[in-house]
């Protein structure tokens, strides 16, 4: 099989190769290919897999790289499409965040204003490369990881329809915690038992069944085991009781706003320029290593990773070994595509549309509640012929009321993005600046006008988009 993926030259990259190169996805790819606008970045990435190569024992089935700045090229005979890519680098996170901060908002890249601004100039860019592979490679998935995931594979659908998936690791990751510290032992590849409902960074596991029965009441009920992972410290014990399910890590944006804005605002730097400059001294530094590249990297990585939330977090304490366990976004992306390959089948959450089948073979929502054609967080089913969403119960009344929200949102900013939907560039800015205006973490029409004034001036793209 050819993999390709776009954003090559990604700091994460290494974390699919070496994955590749060892354990279950031994063997899966035969031709890996990089693809990026950014040569720099590119050869630095480069640098890390050839070094990680070099240690590898004689014999290991590793895939055969080569790095390229044609997407054409790239395209070209491809099976499979992995995306994660980021207009504006980290200075353009950078700029997502303060413009929101200087407002007194959030601006987390998927969470709130900071965002909706990413969504505003990834979409396009992923909407370009979905026609690029309908003309080079029509047969082949994209398996989506740019961010804002969810939003990013809602307008992609239209364009490539099933062939389209959203990847992120959060929901897994929260499944596998929980199930861990409620003594829960999860067979590979299946979620029985498992029901969890949302949209991408929006959702809650609400049924853990071991033998039949729930246990999700007595992990909710027991402060000691909640005190084990890292979705059971950001919420309050008898909130989560309470509530009755365990909320994915980023609704704590939600749930805990006042503190999360406090965090922030008190840590010298925010997550996006602590990253920013870490990868600008980097990149040339991994280029230039060799053979010690991916010692270089791996290091660098895994004082990325602790840094994670660290607004969640009291002053220097960094995440542990159970907080950093749970698979990773690489490893359910081979897991989906290894079953849309060569079979499974493998159950995984992933951003899919919400139609799911009834008991009967017709459609249904898998969610209640929200559109059937809305992409939606969920269990999946994934075999050769494609990826199904799992029927779940209808969210509680003040939680489909938050989905909706947000997903009101989400399609407005497709709205804003879309070029040739019969939107005019006015309508664009007016679906845009709506947005921004029914976010819960943002809720006024006057500092709508604010924020997209700001990243307008941040990001003179927006203002080509609004005018085309």
């Amino acid at each position: 099989m050819r993999l390709m993926i776009a954003g090559g030259g990604g700091f994460r990259v290494p974390l699919v190769y070496r994955a590749l190169c060892t354990g279950p996805f031994s063997g899966l790819v035969r031709d890996l290919v990089l693809y990026d606008v950014d040569p720099g970045r590119l050869a630095a990435i480069d640098a890390v897999l050839a070094s990680f190569a070099a240690q590898q024992p004689p014999g290991a089935a590793l895939p055969e790289v080569r790095a390229t700045t044609s997407l054409t090229e790239a395209l070209t005979g491809t099976d499979m499409v992995f995306a994660a890519i980021r207009p504006g680098g980290t200075a353009g996170r950078t700029a997502d965040e303060r413009v929101a901060l200087d407002l007194g908002l959030l601006g987390q890249e998927t969470t709130g204003a900071g965002g909706l601004s990413y969504a505003l100039r990834s979409i396009p860019r992923m909407l370009e490369l979905a026609e690029q592979m309908r003309r080079h490679c029509p047969d082949a998935w994209l398996l989506n990881f740019t961010n804002p995931a969810g939003m990013v594979t809602e307008a992609l659908v239209p364009v490539l329809g099933r062939k389209v998936v959203g990847i992120c690791d959060s929901a897994s990751g929260l499944v596998h915690r929980a199930a861990h510290a409620a003594g829960v032992g999860l067979p590979e590849g299946r979620l029985d038992g498992v029901g969890y409902y949302g949209l991408n960074h929006l959702g809650w596991l609400y049924r853990l069944e071991s033998g039949g029965r729930d246990v999700l009441p007595g992990l909710l009920a027991d402060a000691g085991a909640l005190a084990g992972f890292e979705e059971g410290r950001l919420f309050p014990q008898p909130f989560l009781a309470d509530l009755g399910c365990l909320p994915n890590e980023y609704l704590w944006y939600y749930y805990e706003t006042e503190r999360a804005l406090a965090g922030i605002r008190s840590a010298a730097t925010t997550r996006g320029e602590s990253i920013d400059r870490q990868q600008a001294g980097l990149y040339p530094r991994l280029a230039a290593a060799g053979p010690e590249a991916y010692r270089m990297w791996d290091a660098a990585r895994r004082s990325r990773e602790e840094g994670y939330l660290a607004e969640a977090r009291p002053a220097g304490e960094r995440r542990d070994e159970t907080d950093l366990a749970g698979g990773g976004y690489e490893r359910v992306a081979l897991a989906v595509m290894r079953a849309l390959a060569v079979g499974g089948p493998a159950e995984l959450i992933l951003n899919t549309p919400n139609t799911a089948s009834d008991a009967e073979g017709g459609a249904a929502a898998a969610i209640p509640g929200l559109p059937m054609d809305a992409v939606v967080e969920v269990p999946c089913r994934v075999t050769t012929d494609g990826v199904v969403p799992l029927r779940q119960e209808r969210p509680a009344p003040a939680q489909l009321a938050l989905l909706q929200q947000v997903k009101d949102v989400e399609r407005l900013v497709v709205t804003a993005t879309r070029r040739h939907a019969g939107t005019t560039g006015p309508g664009r800015r007016e679906a845009a600046l709506a947005a921004f205006a029914g976010h819960p973490l943002v809720g006024s029409g006057d500092l709508a006008g604010r924020l997209l004034a700001g990243y307008e001036s941040a990001f003179p793209e927006l203002q080509e988009l609004f005018r085309d």
